[in-house]
């Protein structure tokens, strides 16, 4: 039988943001920030690559690190971190990597034979007179690149950032910076030399009347994709939790907001826009597009350990209307399997794509989601940060808390099992609708140890969802299920 890919579709210890995946001969890449497990900030590891066949999408290889903190002449002893990268295929057949160190405004630039790395360092985006771009107090703010070589072979870069209010000149470097939205800059055939003047295309807060992109005004996380003669602009907006894009004939200028691709709370689509309705414990977002064997699909992240320093990849499939269009998706525990769950066997509580409190949830911060979220559930694993032996589960759920699965195709069900510690006393009531009654409880008590807990149970056969919900007293961690 073949593998089944879940959501995160990486291994549980590993923390990739912001994924910019493209597809080269028959093989899927992913390249995104590297955080750390229970890190202090954002994206503190080196960039490391995975990949997978175009046809089996459960199966992800570990290309090792392909690029060091260290390698940038900036940054030799590694202070700084490396934010969210994009990646190109020049025109000389090399593969250009782009990037930026902490909140410095500069744009590095590494380059490779290979997709798969290693990477040396190339330079940086600088003037035609060799001036770094962007070096001076007062001027516009790079960050989260995203580059696009044009079939004409006309190269562009994407940059921006854009908060509600302006970061402190201590933070960037000493020099005071405009943070006034999303540029365009046309880059020369050496993919790193400016050739022309930047262009502001999109928006930020407060200067957006009128543009039609109010209320999803850019914030970060340029990324560029043509699709025929259509080039899409993927960005994280204002509201943090949210992929938009917006689309034009030019990759110059004319782009017009589309609306949201995917929330990591899934807001909107079920209905709410406020925080503690989500569906989800939301916090920034980042990713793009890609078409893998026929079928196009969107990558994102999420955020576990309550706070914003550990965050996971995840993907669904998106459908490319006749008219250009991409509707909303929401969030699954399959998105690249292309369709549901098998529902026999053994499922990590990991895989979640719904996670509440009995109160619901919430926002992640950058530091004590400990105490603001001491009563809430959350992801999280055993020991250190690593690269091998994933121990990752839901760790705190007390009464009222819920962990939600989709999908399973269903047949044939006649047992659940749960695997669980802590010292839980009540009961897991399981249903295939947040608004269903549910079709089995499951009697847990106090364990010190992940513990086995089972009970009969029988659903009409066919596509579900799952919720897990439990009500007692105490509380427990989640580590798996099984279904037979």
């Amino acid at each position: 039988m073949k593998e089944e890919a879940f959501n995160p579709y990486l291994p549980s210890y590993e923390y990739i943001p912001d994924a910019e995946p493209y597809v080269f001969g028959d093989r899927v890449y992913i390249y995104g920030s590297h955080d750390r497990f229970n890190g202090k900030l954002f994206c503190m590891n080196d960039y490391v690559c995975w990949s997978a066949s175009i046809y089996d999408l459960a199966n992800w290889h570990y290309e090792g690190v392909i690029y060091r903190k260290k390698q940038d002449p900036m940054n030799k002893l590694g202070l700084y971190q490396m934010f969210a990268p994009d990646l190109v295929k020049g025109l000389d057949g090399r593969y250009y990597l782009y990037y930026t160190l902490g909140f410095r405004s500069v744009m590095g630039i590494a380059v490779s034979d290979s997709p798969a790395g290693k990477f040396d360092f190339y330079g940086y985006v600088s003037q035609s007179n060799g001036d770094l771009l962007w070096n001076k107090s007062g001027d516009p703010f790079l960050f989260d690149p995203g580059v696009l070589v044009d079939d004409d072979g006309s190269i562009y870069l994407y940059s921006g950032f854009a908060p509600r209010k302006d970061i402190p000149a201590f933070i960037t470097g000493g020099k005071k910076r405009s943070f006034d939205g999303g540029y365009v800059i046309p880059l020369a055939d050496d993919m790193k030399t400016v050739n022309g003047e930047p262009k502001l295309l999109f928006p930020k807060v407060g200067n957006a009347s009128g543009s039609g992109f109010e209320g999803h005004e850019f914030f970060e996380a340029s990324s560029i994709r043509k699709i025929k003669d259509t080039y899409y602009f993927v960005y994280s907006s204002i509201n943090g939790h949210e992929l938009c894009y917006a689309t034009s004939k030019s990759p110059t200028e004319g782009f017009v907001y589309r609306g949201t691709i995917v929330s990591n709370g899934d807001l909107y689509i079920n209905g709410y826009t406020t925080d503690q309705h989500a569906d989800n414990y939301i916090g920034n977002n980042h990713g793009s597009i890609v078409e893998i064997n026929k079928q196009w699909y969107v990558f994102y992240h999420r955020q576990t350990n309550r706070h914003h320093y550990s965050r996971q990849g995840a993907a669904e499939p998106i459908e490319i209307m006749e008219n250009g269009m991409i509707s909303q998706v929401e969030m699954t525990s399959c998105g690249l399997n292309n369709g549901p769950l098998i529902g026999k066997g053994k499922y990590e509580a990991r895989i979640a794509c719904y996670l509440k409190s009995k109160k619901g949830a919430g926002r992640y911060g950058v530091y004590f989601g400990g105490v603001t979220f001491k009563d809430h559930p959350y992801f999280t694993q055993s020991g250190k940060d690593r690269e091998d032996s994933p121990t990752q589960y839901i760790a705190n759920m007390k009464d009222g808390a819920t962990a939600g699965f989709k999908y399973f195709n269903l047949y044939d069900l006649s047992e659940i099992s749960l695997r669980i510690r802590g010292n839980a006393n009540g009961y897991m009531y399981i249903s295939t609708s947040r608004d269903e009654k549910p079709f089995v409880r499951i009697k847990v008590n106090p364990s010190s140890v992940f513990s086995n807990f089972s009970a009969k149970a029988a659903v009409t056969n066919g596509v579900h969802s799952l919720y897990f919900t439990f009500k007692g007293t105490g509380k427990l961690d989640f580590e798996s299920f099984y279904l037979s």
